[in-house]
């Protein structure tokens, strides 16, 4: 039985690495919907139908015995009709992680970092009002970021000013506190947390869901983890077989690229 491990492009490698230290049984089945990429040029009805037909030809063509939805934006517009859709099959998704941040901030002040359509969704609103009511938390939507971290991944050059433009709003000052936690709102940002700590203007711990996400996926696995059986670990690609450049990085991350899912 497969663990399946989903994203827009390549940030959910983020996640990844940290499931094969959980689930180190599982043979790991990583889909990249790279010719959907990026998903905030989507609107949300649009994209939900696009995610739940992926999904359709996936689950079928894998059975895997859990899925992780290894995006923010994927999992705040379709982790419920998915979960609908395919009640037999588990679901672990990736949401911000503010019940964290509002446990550790010292200052109160603390800010979420992510795409414009993550931080503009209800569901990030509604963590907030559960988790962070008392405290001041700046949402901040980085329109490039994403894109940036897949510049990153590929060996491309990234433009400091550019990388530090997306991530200033996030450090504020207010009565004497500052930010003390940003969190990070997509598995592409904890690729570029180095060059992020360099250029920051003070110390802040950057929050990376990743570590968390991969415990809970080993919990939901549950019984099923005796099951499971290693295996090849594979990288499909919705635009069909990648490029040189990306094959290259998947196999760094132990992962054989293959074409389409």
């Amino acid at each position: 039985m497969d663990v399946l491990v989903f994203d827009s492009g390549l940030g959910g490698l983020s996640i990844l690495r940290e499931l094969r230290l959980s689930l180190s049984r599982a043979r790991l089945i990583y889909i990249a919907d790279d010719a959907g990429f990026p998903y905030g040029a989507w609107e949300e009805g649009a994209l939900t139908d696009h995610l739940l037909a992926l999904f359709d030809e996936t689950i079928a063509a894998h059975r895997p015995a859990l899925c992780v939805i290894a995006c923010n934006t994927a999992t705040t517009i379709a982790l419920d009709p998915l979960r609908r859709r395919f009640p037999d099959t588990p679901f672990v998704g990736t949401v911000p992680a503010v019940k964290p941040a509002a446990e550790r901030t010292a200052s109160g002040l603390f800010s979420i970092l992510a795409t414009p359509g993550t931080v503009n969704r209800a569901y990030t609103r509604d963590l907030i009002d559960r988790f962070a009511a008392d405290k001041t938390v700046t949402l901040v939507g980085a329109p490039d970021l994403a894109m940036l971290a897949e510049q990153y991944l590929r060996g491309e050059t990234v433009d400091t000013d550019m990388l530090k433009a997306q991530i200033t709003p996030c450090f504020v000052q207010q009565d004497g506190k500052r930010t003390d936690i940003i969190v990070l709102g997509c598995t592409h940002y904890p690729f570029l947390a180095n060059r992020m700590r360099k250029i920051a203007p003070w110390p802040v711990d950057w929050l990376d869901p990743a570590e968390a996400i991969a415990r809970h996926a080993r919990s939901v696995m549950g019984a099923k983890m005796a099951s499971l059986k290693p295996g090849s670990d594979l990288a499909f690609f919705t635009s069909g077989v990648p490029d040189p450049v990306i094959a290259g990085l998947v196999r760094s991350f132990g992962l054989s690229p293959a074409g389409h899912p």
